[in-house]
């Protein structure tokens, strides 16, 4: 153990000792020293802090402060009352405050006691308890700025981490002071309590138990009593001034000295107005002399102020174009060049409001949530969106670019609404024709005036920014797969150990890398599979990658491991599933057609066969959609993935399912059989 944690631990064990064993009066006179000393630096280190949090300590430091001198509150009493003497150190201060006249002595005691308790005290308790509440209430929208700056890219997650610590710190440490506030307020109150109990008891047991006349009872006790009482309180008073300049510090860029000196001299015009009210005092009956010289001090002070902005300047100045002329010679950096935003969202300028909050834009909001949405459906965590407004586009339109390619657009009216029908054909409402970006959907764009027209009628009206926000949700839906890297893949892998240490060792990285968890999570996002559930794919992992390390097989037994989450995903609410069969004519030739290599398996099957079978799933899939809006085609494990990497390229909206992927309890309904003649 260091040697500053055993201080702390002897330092609090000496504070039990205190309130027990009877401590002699030199050591007592230690004791207060320190106590005061320990004091004086609190405040120091209160003034010279630039914001709380660097005094973090400062609520539990409190606590062992009023602990310790509690502590020699008692010992020191047991002293007074049972010796008549506490030391050196109180005798001095008694002495020095009461001189010949113990009455002035103590109403001097009282006006301290009463400055700690009803002023510094009180101010400093009130405060921390103000600081406390707009702290917590503040901490939400603090979190969403922090939010907002992520998603447009103005801090990277550590950033944004490091301030999302900082703002439970903050809450943190303001309702601790709150709560240390409360020891400061009782031990003020203590101390008065204490130094009654001292003059009352200390006269009845000088006069009665030691035979000490009246009038040297009243010197002795009282001398002793006022300066236990002010090596108590003057550490107090310290102690409670330090709690309310904690607590009352604002955003600053320096400590409370460098601030007050530079707030209070910012207008060195309003020195010489003062300046020539003070000398005007003078010109009354109080001192000319004393006056014309304060007057002096303040109008130099507000020349020699108002020249060092212009001196500030001027060095300012030649700095900057030193640092020009510095960054013109310096090599050009091209390195910052070569990094690529994973999502990016450009928008022409007519949409600049959409992204503005100060015009009411939401699109910052709107893109925090959908990440936490897509965090939650898919188990990813979907890089920072980076937004920003390009002059090359058109001005309503828009662009999704994932790694740099460009993968959706869309155009938004902002002045308008999105109507859409299932049925255009019967179209009462008046509007300028589109296609709803998402889903591709005939829509109209009409104006406010016909919204609740258009809903009557039937329609389903949509808002400019809930539009965009859908598309973006639905591409990177569909592009989730291109998202996750080696680089994610290891971040999942971590989170995974931190709950299932023996499981995620048991996987990786023998006997497959991240490489190879990277190609089945990918696998399983690009047909929509959320890896949320990511123990259940590492214990399948697990079981199945000491028998093949083709990612392909092992995300299909990942597949067949998730089965009931594949089942809620697509099954009705009567626990029915509408499907397109496959026959055994079609799975026999696709089984037949598989060729197994050292770099996996794939079904070289002849164009005219792939030609027949796409035919026959195309023609089921067109009867199908007329009753729901999902075709899926249900077949054997064996061939669902061949069969996948068939279909993919000609319907991937198509979603092909095994057997296996199914509950039991699931009633399938066949809509269809896939077959060639």
């Amino acid at each position: 153990m260091k040697a500053s944690d055993l201080s702390v631990l002897i330092g609090v064990i000496l504070i039990i000792v205190m309130l027990v064993i009877p401590l002699p009066g030199w050591i007592l006179s230690i004791f207060i020293l320190v106590n005061i000393t320990l004091s004086l630096i609190v405040i120091l280190i209160a003034m010279n802090t630039h914001e709380p949090l660097q005094f973090s300590v400062f609520p539990t430091l409190i606590l062992l402060l009023t602990l310790f001198r509690l502590g020699l509150n008692v010992s020191t009493t047991r002293s007074i009352l049972s010796e008549a003497q506490a030391g050196g150190v109180i005798d001095t201060f008694g002495s020095f405050v009461i001189g010949n006249n113990p009455l002035v002595g103590f109403v001097v005691f009282v006006i301290l006691v009463i400055i700690n308790f009803l002023v510094i005290t009180k101010g400093s308790e009130r405060v921390s308890e103000v600081a406390a509440r707009f702290s917590l209430d503040a901490m939400p929208g603090k979190q969403m700025s922090v939010d907002a700056d992520l998603n447009a890219g103005l801090i990277s997650e550590k950033q944004a981490k490091e301030r999302r610590e900082k703002i439970e710190r903050e809450a943190d440490f303001h309702g601790s002071m709150d709560g240390a506030s409360k020891f400061v307020k009782g031990d003020a109150i203590a101390g008065i309590i204490i130094v009654l109990m001292n003059i009352l008891f200390g006269l009845i047991i000088g006069m009665v138990q030691m035979g000490i006349p009246f009038q040297e009872a009243v010197n002795t006790f009282v001398r002793l009593t006022v300066g236990d009482g002010l090596v108590s309180q003057i550490p107090a008073l310290l102690v409670s001034t330090a709690t309310g300049i904690v607590v009352t510090r604002a955003a600053g860029e320096g400590n409370l000295s460098n601030n007050v000196t530079r707030q209070l001299t910012q207008f060195p015009k309003l020195l010489y107005i003062a300046a020539g009210a003070v000398f005007l005092l003078g010109l009354t009956p109080i001192n000319f002399f004393l006056t014309t010289i304060i007057a002096t001090v303040l109008g130099f002070s507000g020349y020699m102020l108002q020249r060092a902005p212009e001196v500030s300047e001027v060095q300012a100045e030649e700095e900057e174009a030193a640092d020009e002329t510095a960054a013109m010679k310096a090599p050009e950096n091209v390195v910052d060049l070569l990094s690529m935003d994973p999502i990016e969202f450009e928008f022409g300028y007519a949409l600049i409001p959409l992204a503005d909050a100060n015009q009411g834009g939401d699109l910052l909001d709107r893109i925090i949530m959908i990440r936490r949405q897509l965090a939650i459906e898919l188990g990813l965590v979907i890089p920072v969106v980076r937004i920003r407004d390009n002059i090359q586009l058109q001005p309503n339109e828009y662009r999704l670019k994932i790694k740099g390619n460009e993968v959706a657009k869309g155009e938004l009216m902002l002045d308008h609404y999105l109507a859409m029908s299932p049925d255009m054909e019967d179209d009462p409402v008046d509007g300028i024709d589109t296609v709803e970006p998402a889903f591709g959907l005939p829509a109209k764009w009409i104006t406010e005036d016909i919204k609740d027209e258009a809903e009557l009628s039937g329609y389903t009206v949509v808002d400019p920014p809930s539009v965009v926000s859908t598309h973006i949700t639905e591409v990177i839906k569909r592009h989730a797969h291109r998202l996750i890297g080696r680089q994610e893949t290891k971040q999942l892998v971590d989170h995974l150990k931190e709950n299932y240490p023996i499981l995620a060792e048991e996987v990786t990285p023998d006997p497959l890398s991240i490489g190879d968890i990277q190609k089945v999570l990918a696998k399983l996002l690009k047909e929509n599979v959320s890896i949320r559930n990511l123990p259940v794919i590492f214990e399948t992992l697990a079981d199945f990658s000491k028998l093949t390390n083709d990612t392909e097989l092992l995300g299909e037994y990942a597949r067949q491991a998730l089965s009931s989450q594949i089942t809620e995903q697509f099954v009705q609410e009567d626990r029915s599933i509408k499907v397109i069969t496959v026959s055994g004519k079609v799975e026999k030739m696709i089984a037949e057609n598989i060729q197994q290599t050292e770099h996996g398996n794939y079904l070289p099957m002849d164009p005219g066969s792939q030609q027949d079978v796409i035919r026959s799933l195309q023609e089921e899939a067109e009867k199908m959609t007329l009753h729901q809006d999902t075709v899926i085609v249900l077949c054997s494990p064996a061939i669902r993935m061949y069969l996948k990497q068939l279909v993919d390229r000609f319907l991937p909206q198509v979603v092909i399912l095994s057997y296996n992927e199914l509950e039991p309890d699931v009633d399938v309904k066949s809509m269809g059989v896939v077959n060639v003649a």
